[in-house]
């Protein structure tokens, strides 16, 4: 089991996730669903990575996160959160 740090965007009427390790992402209706999708692309990336010789990954970059931040949205609530997560 890994240890990754997740941060949570409300997003019009979802939540998305983003890992910083790895930069995966993961979407659904509640904080807790969107880190379960994420949990799910983790282990799905894993193991590709793990089987492929030409896949690579890397943490998330400053310029990234800053986008994922500050993506405008009318409808936004301007709720984030940062999380810890197991995968």
């Amino acid at each position: 089991m890994n240890f990754y740090t997740v941060i949570l965007r409300k997003s019009a009427d979802y939540w998305v996730s983003l890992c910083l390790e790895n930069g995966l992402v993961g979407q659904g209706e509640s904080p807790e669903q969107a880190i379960d999708k994420l949990k799910e692309a983790i282990e799905s990336f894993s193991e590709v990575y793990n089987s492929e010789d030409n896949v690579y990954s890397r943490p998330l970059h400053i310029d990234e996160l800053h986008e994922f931040l500050t993506i405008e949205d009318s409808e936004s609530s301007e709720i984030y959160e940062l999380r810890k997560v197991y995968a």
